[in-house]
């Protein structure tokens, strides 16, 4: 559904909140401190930067700055124990966009990360209707003319991305950057294997996703 980079140089939370992100369907990778964060930034694409402040190295803070300064528009949420004024003020002012306190509760997290997710899509319904599909991505539900599907995590994945994109063409590298992290081993035809289980999902009364050759799926409205 999304590449999320966890900068948290804590292992243990850090493994606790991949794991959370990877049971919602989205691409999960880690960083232990600044300045791998940047590198992974400029590596890829991410949808969401969940950055800790007390980081080993260059600050939480240094990270969104230069993160900011770069032209990163991305959403960035902080994990943080610090609970002073002073510091979510230099935050927000530096280009953070929300403040989690710790320790959290996971549901919150969640919470949070959809809400962010869905305005950096420029939409804050969580409801997308496609044609007789209707995905409720706070629920994690797809609902075909009545029918609920019964979908695996990077299939859920797969289907929020098109359809948030519904008509337009979405490439395979678009799609396996948002299905998997950096450290996962992608069998050459994972994609199709995906794809060819949704459209099974959909059949016969959903939506079709057409094969572009070369380019790569749309998910038809109409």
């Amino acid at each position: 559904m999304a590449r999320i980079l966890v900068v948290e140089d804590d292992p243990a939370l850090s493994r606790g909140v991949m794991a959370l992100l990877k049971s919602s369907g989205h691409a999960a990778d880690w960083a232990r401190d600044g300045e791998t964060a940047m590198r992974y930034a400029s590596a890829d694409p991410c949808s969401l930067f969940i950055v800790d402040i007390g980081l080993p190295g260059i600050s939480g803070f240094e990270v969104i700055r230069k993160l900011r300064g770069r032209g990163c528009r991305t959403p960035i949420l902080v994990l943080t124990a610090r609970d002073q004024v002073s510091d979510r003020v230099q935050g927000l002012d530096l280009g953070a966009d929300d403040y989690l306190l710790k320790p959290f509760n996971a549901s919150e997290l969640s919470a949070r990360v959809r809400a962010l997710l869905r305005r950096e899509h420029g939409d804050p319904n969580p409801v997308i209707s496609a044609g007789s599909l209707t995905v409720d991505r706070a629920h994690a539900t797809a609902v075909v003319a009545g029918r609920t599907l019964q979908l695996r995590p990077r299939e859920w994945a797969v289907l929020v991305c098109l359809v948030t994109r519904a008509g337009e063409v979405v490439s395979k590298r678009a799609l396996l950057a948002e299905v998997y992290s950096y450290d996962d081993e992608v069998a050459p035809n994972a994609l199709e294997v995906h794809v060819a289980r949704l459209r099974r999902q959909l059949e016969p009364d959903g939506p079709p996703i057409r094969t572009m050759r070369g380019l790569g799926y749309l998910l038809d409205p109409s």
